[in-house]
């Protein structure tokens, strides 16, 4: 079993920041590959980045691409996005996951999930 809890959601105004942190915890944590993943109102949850916990295989999807990074500190079984630009469209609540993999259909999937935190864009 995997635990994940996410922090760092929140207001910001369009063209700003935020970093979310995930801080994960199990017994076999570190086997899995690592993602964030959004749901904005109204839609299903969408794949965001991934991360292996060795920092490679690391895929952000196009829409966040040049404004996202992933990324993975060891030291501190954490995995962090780094949100810049930031957009309206990127309302959501953002959740972090472990084993993270894309399926023969196209469709990102995951074994384990955090609560979500969220994450709020004002225009």
């Amino acid at each position: 079993q995997v635990q994940l809890a996410e922090s760092g959601g929140g207001l910001v105004q369009a063209g700003g920041s935020l970093r979310l942190s995930c801080a994960a915890s199990g017994r076999t944590f570190n086997s899995y590959l690592m993602g964030w993943f959004r749901q904005a109102p109204g839609k299903e949850r969408a794949f965001v980045a991934r991360i292996s916990w060795s920092g490679d295989f690391t895929v952000h999807t196009d829409g966040v691409k040049g404004r996202f990074t992933i990324s993975i500190d060891n030291a501190k079984n954490t995995v962090s996005l780094q949100m810049n630009n930031l957009k309206p469209e990127d309302t959501g609540v953002y959740y972090c996951a472990a084993g993270v993999r894309r399926g023969y259909d196209g469709l990102w999937r995951a074994t384990y999930w955090g609560q979500g935190t969220p994450v709020t864009v004002s225009s």
